[in-house]
C-alpha cells in the first residue's frame, strides 16, 4: 500500500479496506493458534502459557500464548539494552528505510490476522482487518516525519547572553509500549513506529486476553529488524512488571483503563521511569439545536456509539442533545438499532459481537437495570443469539437511556458497552457544563451546522480532541497528536509530538567569539 498523503486518502483506504474485508468472510482460521516469544531475534517459548478463550463461545480455545517469567522479561530488557547503541547511532533516515522494509509484506497475513482478532476479541471480522490496516497507515505516516526527527534550532546571542544555543533531541533508550485487548495492532501503531524512529528500542507487550494476532504481526516486523530492535512478550502482569519497574526501562507508553493507568504510574514512580498515559473516556457529543440529522450524520453518530459493541476508548459514552431534537434523535438511533445483527464476529451478517469479558457483560447490564430501576426510559434493541454454542457468549442487547438521572452510573462511568444516555439541553451553556463534568477528557464532539458554533463549543470542551460533525476512532486525523487531559491521561501520541514523547530535549550553548568579556546571568 502507498503511502497516504492525506487524511483523506488515509480515509478512502479505510474504505476500501471496509469493501474488502466484506468479500472474505469466508476464510477462517483452525485453532488452537501459538505464538512464542521473540528476544534479541530469536523466537522462544516459556514454561507455561496464556489460554486464550473465544468471547463468542466459551469453553472453545482459540490458542495459547507464550506466558513470560521473570527471567524471560529481564532477556528482553537485556536484548533491547545491547541493541539501543547501534539503532540509535543510525541516522532517522536510516532506521526509516529500515523500518519501511520491515513492514513489507504486512498484508499479506491479514485476512487470517483479522479472523484469529475476530475469534480472541469477540469484534466482526471487518473491525478486526481494519486493525491491521489502521497499523499500517500509522506506520507509514511515521516513517513521512524522518527528516524532522533531528530537526535542531538555534537560539542567537542576545543582551547579556554570548551565546548561540542549539537545542537537540535524543533517544530515550529501551521503552516498552503496553497495548489494550479492544483495537490492539492498530493502537500499537499509535507509538511504537514513533519510538523506533526517534532512535529508541522497543518491547511490546500485548493484551493477555487477545496476544495472539498481535504478537504475530510485531514478530513478523521483529524479525527484519536487527536482532533486539523490536522484542515481544506476552505474559501475566505480575510477571512482566519488570517491564515497568525495570530502571534499564527509559519510557513505558501504556493505553488502557485509568486503574490500569494509575498502577502503571505508581510501578514507574519506582525509578521515575516516564510515562505516556492514553486511559479511558467519558466522551460526550453535543448536538446543537441546529444539527444536521439527515442519514450520513446519524450514521456516523450510530458507529461513534456502537462500534466494537462500545469497547472504544474514544466513542460516545454520553449525549446532550438539544431538547428540541431529542425524539428526532432517538428516531434516527433507533431505527439503526432495529436492524443491528447481535451474533458471532466470524459470522456473515453480524453487525454486533459479544463483549470481551464476562465481567464487563455484567457490569453493563448491572447499569442498564440500574437506569430501569430510578425510571429512566430504557429503550433495547436486536435478539440475541438462539445457536447453543453462542447461548453463553457475552452478548447483550444494545440499548438507549433517554433522559437518565445524571447521577446515574450510566451517565458518569464509562459504560464500554453497547449502552449510551440521551440527555436533553435548553441552553449551550447549559450542555458545555455538562459535558465537562466528568472525570474523564479524552475526545469529545459537536453536531451543528453553523461552523461558528462548531469551533465555540469545541474549545471550550475540556478534551484532548474534538470533532465537529463527526466522532469515532476509525474518522481520527493519524496525522495529528492525541492524547486525554485529566484522568483520560497524559501525553500525547502520533505526528510529531508523537516522536517528541520519545525524545529527550538538549540544549548545547557555544560562546560567541570575543564574547567573553560581555557577561551574563547565571542561573
Amino acid at each position: 500500500m502507498e503511502l497516504p498523503s492525506s487524511d483523506s486518502d488515509a480515509k478512502k483506504k479505510l474504505q476500501y479496506c471496509t469493501e474488502r474485508c466484506d468479500m472474505t468472510n469466508t476464510i477462517n482460521t483452525s485453532a488452537p493458534v501459538t505464538t512464542g516469544l521473540y528476544i534479541g531475534g530469536t523466537e522462544r517459548q516459556a514454561a507455561d502459557t496464556l489460554e486464550v478463550v473465544d468471547p463468542g463461545k466459551p469453553g472453545v480455545i482459540v490458542g495459547y500464548a507464550a506466558a513470560a517469567g521473570p527471567r524471560d522479561v529481564d532477556d528482553a530488557i537485556a536484548a533491547a539494552k545491547a541493541a539501543y547503541p547501534g539503532w540509535a547511532a543510525l541516522s532517522p533516515q536510516e532506521r526509516a528505510e529500515q523500518m519501511r522494509v520491515a513492514l513489507e509484506g504486512i498484508a499479506d497475513f491479514r485476512d487470517e490476522d483479522a479472523a484469529i482478532l475476530s475469534q480472541e476479541n469477540g469484534k466482526i471480522r471487518m473491525e478486526s482487518w481494519v486493525d491491521s490496516l489502521v497499523f499500517e497507515i500509522r506506520w507509514n505516516l511515521a516513517l513521512a516525519l524522518a527528516d524532522e526527527v533531528d530537526a535542531t534550532k538555534v537560539l542567537p546571542p542576545a543582551p547579556g547572553i554570548p551565546v548561540s544555543t542549539t537545542i537537540q533531541y535524543q533517544p530515550l533508550g529501551v521503552v516498552t509500549v503496553i497495548v489494550p485487548f479492544n483495537w490492539p495492532i492498530a493502537i500499537l501503531a499509535a507509538s511504537l513506529p514513533h519510538a523506533l524512529l526517534a532512535g529508541n528500542t522497543a518491547i511490546v507487550k500485548p493484551p493477555p486476553t487477545t496476544p495472539l494476532a498481535t504478537t504475530r504481526v510485531v514478530q513478523r516486523i521483529a524479525e527484519k529488524l536487527p536482532p533486539g530492535v523490536l522484542n515481544v512478550v506476552t505474559g501475566k502482569d505480575a510477571d512482566v512488571s519488570a517491564l515497568i519497574t525495570s530502571p534499564d526501562v527509559a519510557k513505558v507508553c501504556f493505553t488502557g483503563s485509568v486503574a490500569g493507568g494509575k498502577r502503571i504510574m505508581e510501578m514507574a514512580s519506582k525509578s521515575l521511569t516516564r510515562v505516556t498515559l492514553e486511559l479511558g473516556g467519558n466522551d460526550a457529543a453535543v448536538v446543537l439545536e441546529d444539527a444536521i440529522l439527515d442519514d450520513t450524520h446519524l450514521d456516523r453518530l450510530y458507529a461513534s456509539i456502537f462500534d466494537t459493541t462500545g469497547q472504544i476508548c474514544m466513542n460516545a459514552k454520553r449525549i446532550y442533545v438539544h431538547r428540541s431534537r431529542l425524539d428526532e434523535l432517538v428516531g434516527g438511533l433507533s431505527e439503526r438499532l432495529d436492524k443491528a445483527v447481535i451474533g458471532y464476529g466470524l459470522d456473515e451478517g453480524t453487525t454486533m459481537g459479544p463483549l470481551h469479558q464476562p465481567a464487563q457483560k455484567a457490569f453493563v447490564s448491572e447499569i442498564i437495570e440500574e437506569a430501569k430501576e430510578a425510571g429512566a426510559d430504557v429503550r433495547e434493541f436486536g435478539t440475541l443469539p438462539t445457536d447453543p454454542e453462542l447461548r453463553s457468549g457475552n452478548f447483550l442487547r444494545p440499548a438507549l437511556v433517554i433522559n437518565p438521572d445524571p447521577s446515574l452510573r450510566v451517565v458518569t462511568q464509562e459504560q464500554f458497552g453497547p449502552v449510551i444516555p440521551l440527555i436533553p439541553f435548553d441552553t449551550e451553556d447549559e450542555a458545555v457544563r455538562m459535558a465537562n463534568d466528568t472525570w474523564s477528557g479524552l475526545c469529545g464532539s459537536v453536531w451543528t451546522a453553523n461552523p461558528e458554533a462548531g469551533d465555540r463549543v469545541g474549545g471550550r470542551l475540556v478534551c484532548g480532541y474534538v470533532w465537529v460533525n463527526d466522532h469515532g476512532a476509525t474518522r481520527l486525523d493519524l496525522r495529528a497528536p492525541f492524547g486525554g487531559m485529566k484522568q483520560s491521561g497524559m501525553g500525547r501520541e502520533q505526528g510529531i509530538e508523537g516522536v517528541r514523547a520519545f525524545q529527550d530535549t538538549r540544549s548545547i550553548a557555544r560562546l560567541e567569539p570575543d564574547a567573553g568579556s560581555q557577561g551574563g546571568s547565571e542561573g
